[in-house]
């Protein structure tokens, strides 16, 4: 068969290549080069980088409602377009190129957690399981039919860097097993019960901001669903500080939310609601390297009596 690609982060990196191994791939679009770190030099994008050592030709639009994206694909003639997490809605008649249509691998097991975020979501919400769907796309937001689900036990220690590696690799299994078979017809795709949907927003500056007044659980669910990047945040004595990594207390004599309390040569507490606390396990100061609670004590003088806010 032959297949275009569409995807722009690490994640879908692993996707690309299964998409290699069962197809002929004549196409991968991606998003354009960013500006990134201090120097602001352009970045290219982890599928970009990919697909040219393989060899394979790249296209990376500006726009994807002009009709040019739709003609490039036209052009090659594709059976079916591949996509995870391109990052940009596309517009019917690009979903309309490819013979048989576009196949997303989103990573929820849908109706839940429709949209940009899925899996910072699960970890949020503190779901125990999440997956990915292999689904027809439509105009709507992941609102296509599904031909199967694939799932994944979540780690309850586990944040989302670690879970997207794994994601990619299981949507790199899905590629490989089921791609062919949706092709060949002998899979078809069952509609969404679309009255069970839930959504995963964009994450936005307001909810990395961390409010102690929640529960220890809710507090380290935030934390893990937003580490590496972009991480969860406080305020202390005005500078910002993010928590990376941090684990749930129950205390005999709860102190109040927001409230340091440090505890020997490495333990540093942060008051939480419901008389809890959060441990911190590794946090970093803005412009400065990410520690752990000994060094965070000792190097950066983190003390009881401190408030977050």
């Amino acid at each position: 068969m032959r297949a275009v690609f569409f995807g722009t982060p690490a994640i879908a990196v692993p996707s690309l290549e299964a998409l290699r191994d069962v197809a002929e791939v004549v196409g991968v679009i991606c998003q354009p080069d960013r500006p990134q770190g201090r120097g602001l030099r352009l970045q290219e994008p982890p599928v970009k980088q990919r697909a040219l050592e393989l060899g394979l030709e790249v296209y990376q639009p500006t726009k994807v409602k002009t009709g040019e994206l739709e003609r490039w694909i036209t052009q090659r003639q594709p059976d079916v377009a591949l996509v995870i997490a391109y990052g940009r809605i596309l517009p019917l008649g690009v979903l309309a190129a490819p013979r048989l249509g576009c196949l997303n691998l989103h990573a929820s097991l849908l109706p839940q957690l429709r949209g940009a975020a899925p899996i910072q979501w699960a970890l949020i919400r503190g779901d125990s399981e999440t997956g990915i769907s292999l689904m027809q796309m439509d105009e709507g937001c992941d609102t296509g039919p599904v031909f199967l689900y694939e799932r994944l036990a979540i780690d309850p220690l586990e944040n989302a860097g670690a879970l997207t590696e794994r994601l990619g690799t299981l949507a790199a299994h899905v590629t490989r097993t089921y791609v062919p078979e949706v092709v060949s017809g002998r899979l078809r795709a069952i509609p969404q019960l679309h009255s069970r949907a839930t959504h995963a927003p964009l994450i936005t500056s307001q909810l990395c901001h961390l409010d102690f007044k929640k529960s220890p659980l809710e507090v380290t669910n935030l934390v893990r669903g937003l580490a590496p990047r972009p991480g969860a945040f406080t305020l202390v004595a005005g500078k910002r500080f993010k928590i990376l990594a941090c684990s749930p207390v129950m205390l005999v004599e709860p102190f109040a939310p927001g409230a340091v309390v440090v505890r020997g040569r490495d333990q540093v507490l942060i008051g939480c609601g419901d008389g809890g606390a959060v441990e911190v396990r590794l946090g970093q100061f803005e412009g400065r390297a990410a520690l752990g609670p000994a060094d965070l004590i000792q190097g950066r003088g983190v003390a009881t009596g401190m408030k977050c806010e």
